[in-house]
């Protein structure tokens, strides 16, 4: 054998990933209404949500929830309504409002973003659930119902969660709902005057099908008391 010859082999014998002959570059996310038991998502129109998210917002009273966002809180209706227009109404991010079923009214956004169809992935982000959605259902059917979409109707493999490494709630909240923690991209952004290092948590679609599973129990009405208290947590359906 020559060496021109060993070096090809040797190129031929190197690890490689799994081979997907069959892959195709999968469909972007359209702006549909998204509709569980006790919520739906509606692509956010800024005159259908905006005054029900303001109000919504605004109890939170310290206006806590939007330390990690890069944007907010908002003094007035008309400067969110200015916000909403200019940032929310593109493809990518692709912004949903959360209405809760039994009220009509939207209490939470969330988006698509980062939305990359030739390898199957979706990034979920500019999450920002008020307090008449925190700890509730709804947050979590919000979420299971975009991770439905993802995987089952436009067969992504991959779905992405990032926050900043200093929010200890949204980290808790991705490892609750299934996400995988993969690490932390220092110094990855600037924000509000400050660094952000960046936590990345990811789903793959092999592990859907037991998430989803999971979901659906914990989601059982009947896992809700009088006062809408869960009997048994998430991560018991996980086990």
């Amino acid at each position: 054998m020559t060496q021109l010859e060993k070096t090809h082999s040797n190129e031929h014998d190197q690890p490689t990933g799994i081979a997907l002959d069959n892959w195709t570059a999968r469909p972007r996310p359209q702006r549909i209404t998204m509709t569980g038991h006790y919520c739906r998502l509606e692509p956010l129109l800024p005159k259908t949500h905006g005054a029900q998210l303001f109000q919504a917002f605004n109890t939170d009273l310290n206006t806590a929830n939007w330390t990690y966002l890069p944007y907010g809180p908002f003094d007035s209706l008309e400067q969110f309504n200015c916000w909403l227009l200019e940032s929310c109404s593109g493809d990518d991010p692709l912004f949903y409002a959360v209405v809760d079923n039994n009220t009509g009214e939207a209490v939470g956004l969330a988006s698509f973003l980062r939305i990359d169809p030739a390898v199957g992935v979706i990034e979920v982000g500019h999450i920002h659930f008020s307090p008449l959605m925190q700890r509730t259902p709804l947050a979590t059917e919000a979420m299971y119902l975009m991770m439905q979409l993802v995987f089952e109707e436009l067969g992504y493999r991959r779905y992405e969660w990032k926050c900043d490494a200093c929010n200890a709630s949204s980290k808790q909240a991705a490892l609750r709902l299934g996400f995988s923690f993969e690490g932390i991209f220092r110094q990855a952004a600037i924000y509000k005057g400050r660094n952000r290092d960046t936590a990345w948590f990811s789903i793959i679609d092999s592990e859907w099908p037991a998430l989803k599973q999971a979901f659906e129990n914990w989601l059982e009405p009947g896992n809700f008391d009088s006062e809408g208290l869960q009997k048994y947590s998430l991560q018991d359906c996980f086990a």
